[in-house]
């Protein structure tokens, strides 16, 4: 299978979950800003799961445009990757059920660290099988170091999610989509242009 052909399913499957994202969100009981008001939480988890995606899917169009080749064992990592994405609806719309229960942000955080170690998997094997492209090489290096950052402050934020601050999940999301992934876009693209 060439990376053309994985990219383009990938692209499917994750505007699927994205689009599946919207429906679980809870309309108001009435049409009232107070109702609106009263879904803060589910709008904050739908918008926080929907720019995680995105984000996800922007970071591996960049990483894909690379390099040259895959191997089963990618394409493999990456049908990993989907499946576990494929959960995001439903965490999401637990965790909006359930803001303040460990259980709840336990398992979203779950969802979200095995979507990000199947990244970091796929990454390691994108890696071997590019191993005599610099460009390439180089570009996963960065990556795999911005992930190592990611993965340690989402593994703090299930800790403390499990064990006295069950928010601390979610919050340990949105920093990393706002303090490494973010700038790390705008870095990758300056360095393109």
């Amino acid at each position: 299978m060439n990376k053309e052909r994985l990219a383009a399913f990938m692209d499917a499957v994750l505007a699927i979950i994205m689009t599946i994202l919207i429906l679980e969100l809870k309309k108001p009981e009435t049409a009232t800003l107070k109702a609106l008001w009263n879904l803060r939480v589910n709008f904050f988890a739908y918008t926080l799961s929907f720019f995680w995606l995105g984000t996800m899917w922007v970071n591996l169009h960049n990483e894909w445009h690379k390099i040259k080749y895959i191997t089963p064992a990618v394409v493999w990592a990456n049908v990993v990757l989907l499946f576990f994405s494929s959960f995001f609806p439903y965490v999401t719309s637990f965790v909006t059920s359930y803001y303040n229960s460990s259980v709840a942000q336990g398992f979203y955080g779950i969802i979200v660290l095995a979507v990000t170690f199947c990244n970091i998997i796929s990454g390691h094997l994108i890696g071997k099988a590019n191993r005599n492209d610099e460009k390439s090489q180089e570009s996963l290096k960065i990556r795999m170091r911005w992930l190592s950052i990611d993965i340690i402050i989402k593994i703090m934020g299930l800790i403390i999610s499990c064990t006295f601050y069950p928010p601390a999940m979610m919050i340990s999301v949105y920093i990393t989509l706002l303090g490494i992934v973010l700038p790390a876009q705008y870095k990758a693209a300056k360095r393109r242009k």
